[in-house]
């Protein structure tokens, strides 16, 4: 039967820090072979050395990748958020309903159908501009 005395606070940190170490490392070795298959330039037959190096000989292969390309990581992760926050504000824009001069040209027709007064129209654009 396991109890407290058989197994000390001490020794249930230390088993914590590794399991945090080794946790980590998969964590980095995962956005490691992410990064090697995210590349651009360079090959197949490239990245299956690195794949290859990483998977033999993990702790150097990994860390070796990240002295050599640290870089480049930074710069694709860069460009990727760069690219999925442009992809998301043009969502938002197509979703909703074009800015303010579309609301002007809405706020237009209305006027023109005698739906809206000018003043009306005015504050409506006025509006529009600010938030513009």
């Amino acid at each position: 039967m396991l109890v407290a005395a058989d197994y000390p606070f001490l020794e249930v940190l230390w088993t914590l820090l590794i399991f945090f170490a080794w946790v980590a490392f998969f964590w980095v070795l995962i956005t490691v072979a992410i990064d090697v298959f995210r590349r651009r330039d360079i090959g197949g037959g490239k990245k299956a050395l690195w794949l290859i190096f990483m998977l033999f000989i993990p702790f150097i292969g990994v860390f070796a990748y990240l002295i050599i390309n640290h870089d480049g990581m930074a710069q694709r992760n860069i460009d990727q958020a760069r690219a999925q926050q442009t992809q998301f504000d043009d969502y938002v824009k197509s979703v909703s309903g074009g800015g303010a001069a579309a609301e002007i040209e809405k706020a237009k027709g209305l006027l023109d159908s005698g739906a809206i007064t000018q003043a009306e129209f005015d504050s409506i654009k006025a509006k529009a501009l600010a938030a513009g």
